[in-house]
């Protein structure tokens, strides 16, 4: 394992003083330390500023106590801004790292360093208790842009499971539209890495505890669906965070999306029908030359056969 690499752990807390402390104890007790664990309180009205305090008498922790409540991107903004770790640990304040988290990650990282962007199964318990894999091996999951630029592909996972090298982060952090992501902003951690090129891997193991409660909000919104204008609001909010991530890097829409759908789709090792579906629809719909969209179908038809052929191809 590679010592050298710095590591950050960013804890983003509001009003869950009932939590957080076992949030901090399990970034404290890993296998590997974190280089600093950075906790930020985003202006809590019970008595988490006090427990945090507690907290500094560790050397490797910093606390950033702000003055006023501004959400979880403005968390996730002054977190990284203070970091100054090599990869960027992220930790809700009511989720719980496994002890060999970090460890497995790092080995991850120090094995595969093409990988920009990692994240994990995990496992639910509280309210509710079960294991979510998104698959059951580690997958190299290639470069996103184009499907997340043009179909809105989300790939990734919740804030806890989620780590990725600085050099990526920095290319869309911090992000001004703070009020547009009060909560679910891994949304731009997830989206913001795929559109400035990331390329991403998953850990199949489940290395972090998923805490379920009446006050978790992104799981109440997804599953209890308590606001039908929410996915409407999320589309809006989406087109102007990409609007901001493509101009702060300067990224200009490409002239042959056929050609270039297709190549990235060469990057994930074994793609599955989906991805072939996504491409395709993306082709059709969205290249503007007769003739390249026509080739583009051709040659993504042509590479799906030979996948399929090769038994690379993963068909759900």
């Amino acid at each position: 394992m590679d010592n050298n690499i710095k590591t950050s752990c960013l804890i983003n807390n509001y009003n869950y003083a009932e939590f957080v402390p076992e949030a901090i104890y399990s970034a404290l007790n890993q296998t590997v330390k974190f280089d600093e664990i950075i906790i930020v309180d985003d202006a809590s009205t019970d008595n988490s500023a006090e427990i945090i305090a507690n907290f500094t008498k560790f050397g490797n922790i910093k606390v950033i106590l702000k003055e006023k409540n501004k959400g979880q991107l403005s968390s996730f903004n002054e977190g990284f801004l203070a970091a100054t770790g090599d990869i960027i640990f992220f930790l809700d304040a009511d989720d719980i790292y496994e002890p060999q988290y970090l460890e497995t990650a790092l080995t991850f990282y120090n094995r595969r360093s093409e990988c920009d962007f990692l994240f994990c199964a995990y496992k639910k318990f509280g309210v509710v208790e079960e294991t979510f894999q998104a698959d059951t091996v580690d997958l190299d999951l290639g470069y996103s842009v184009i499907k997340t630029l043009y179909s809105g592909e989300w790939i990734g996972s919740i804030t806890s499971t989620l780590s990725m090298r600085r050099e990526i982060i920095r290319k869309f952090l911090p992000i001004p539209n703070i009020e547009d992501w009060r909560v679910r902003a891994d949304d731009c951690l997830v989206w913001g890495a795929s559109l400035v090129g990331a390329k991403k891997f998953y850990i199949s193991k489940p290395l972090v505890m998923y805490r379920i409660h009446p006050n978790n909000q992104y799981h109440n919104k997804k599953f209890l669906d308590i606001e039908d204008s929410y996915e409407y609001e999320r589309f809006w909010k989406r087109n102007s965070l990409f609007n901001y991530i493509m101009q702060k890097n300067h990224f200009s829409f490409p002239l042959l999306l056929a050609f270039t759908s297709l190549n990235e789709l060469k990057t994930k090792p074994c793609p599955k029908t989906e991805d072939f579906i996504s491409y395709l629809k993306i082709i059709f719909l969205f290249e503007h030359s007769y003739f390249w969209k026509f080739k583009g179908i051709i040659l993504l038809i042509s590479y799906f056969l030979r996948n399929f052929m090769a038994g690379k191809l993963k068909i759900l």
